[in-house]
């Protein structure tokens, strides 16, 4: 299956410091759901309503509620403001089938979505469900392996409005400048910033409205394995060499003891590259076919706090060579990550206030997949 590679961000109303714009996104086996809210006027009420508006349709679609029910529902369930005769919050629904490769999208006073191929937005086809008295649009498309996709709230399209732009940044001038700077090796992240570092500059750092982007990017699926810490059973040392060697992906290797074990049963050796070694991390090592030798515990526990300031920005990822920064880059990079942990507990890592059974290794290799499974990534952890 390809995979679904999708990223957001938003900017807040000038003053304001919560978002009335809301972005919920949901990954099952074959499926992922987006949606996206705008609460009516900014704020704090904006943010409230948008978040519930979320997270009922989320909640609703992933408990197999039709999609009528879910609209039934919503319509009849926000309130709209007498003045402005408006819903108080607005939602486009991006429902991704992955096992067919086709979407669709219903937007309830939202702009419609961009999609790309081949550098160019095309027209995919559109319809009006009407549902009580009130009418929604849904559009349906099939999706190929390079195609983009892309959502936004109504913040986008008032960019520039009365300054930089008379009448604010048109759908059609948003299509034209994705065209102008997306290309297919760019990531989700990648392009979202780039719309939204545009957004900024056409608002000229005044922003009056939320605004917010969602970027979809269909790719393959990149896969990465990672084996640490030596198993618990020495007899078993062979099956899980053999397992991690025949992963079909990048091969990553978390400790010294665990690199010998592999080097001893694929006849090599590991070399260190001195080159790499920093104040606050060890040096890496080499090995035929494994493309990411490290130090265990010490440069798990940097990844980790790297991770906890992470925030999603790449621009905080630093392109160094070290063992810690090489890791963070993979781990990013990657969609579906297997993790082989061996539970063989090292006494010199050890905490002497903890019970002699309690694994540090594997309690921070769990603090990890969790980290990564935010990040709408596919995790395995295998004990052994």
């Amino acid at each position: 299956m390809l995979f679904y590679e999708v990223a957001n961000m938003s900017l807040h109303k000038h003053g304001e410091e919560l978002c009335g714009d809301t972005v919920k996104i949901s990954k099952y086996p074959g499926r992922t759901i987006v949606v996206l809210s705008d609460g009516l006027g900014s704020g704090v009420k904006a943010n409230i309503l948008s978040t519930l508006t979320s997270e009922i349709v989320n909640t609703m679609l992933s408990n197999g509620v039709s999609i009528q029910e879910v609209l039934d529902t919503m319509v009849a369930t926000l309130p709209v403001c007498k003045v402005r005769k408006m819903a108080y919050a607005t939602f486009s629904i991006l429902d991704i089938n992955e096992r067919k490769n086709i979407y669709r999208v219903i937007n309830s006073d939202s702009p419609a979505i961009f999609h790309m191929r081949d550098g160019k937005v095309i027209e995919n086809k559109t319809s009006a469900i009407k549902v009580r008295d009130k009418e929604l649009t849904l559009q349906e498309g099939e999706i190929h392996e390079g195609d983009f996709l892309a959502m936004i709230s109504d913040g986008i399209l008032c960019a520039g409005l009365g300054g930089k732009l008379n009448f604010g940044w048109r759908w059609e001038q948003v299509s034209e400048f994705l065209e102008s700077v997306h290309n297919p090796k760019m990531s989700a992240q990648d392009v979202t910033e780039k719309i939204i570092e545009q957004t900024r500059i056409l608002y000229d750092d005044y922003i009056g409205d939320d605004a917010t982007f969602v970027g979809v990017n269909v790719r393959q699926r990149r896969k990465l394995a990672l084996f640490t810490g030596p198993p618990i059973n020495k007899d078993d040392d062979d099956k899980y060499c053999r397992e991690f060697l025949a992963f079909n992906g990048i091969k990553i290797v978390c400790g010294g003891t665990t690199a010998n074990i592999l080097a001893n049963y694929s006849n090599t050796y590991v070399e260190t590259d001195v080159s790499t070694m920093t104040q606050d991390c060890p040096p890496v090592g080499k090995m035929e076919g494994i493309d990411l030798v490290t130090e265990g515990i010490v440069t798990i526990s940097k990844v980790m706090d790297f991770f906890k300031n992470y925030h999603g920005r790449y621009e905080n990822i630093i392109e160094t060579n070290d063992g810690i920064n090489r890791l963070v880059r993979y781990l990013i990079n990657a969609d579906h990550i297997h993790i082989w942990v061996g539970q063989t507990i090292n006494p010199f890592y050890q905490n002497p206030l903890l019970p002699k059974n309690v694994s540090i290794r594997l309690n921070l290799m769990r603090e990890l997949a969790n980290f990564l499974k935010s990040l709408h990534k596919d995790v395995v952890l295998k004990l052994c």
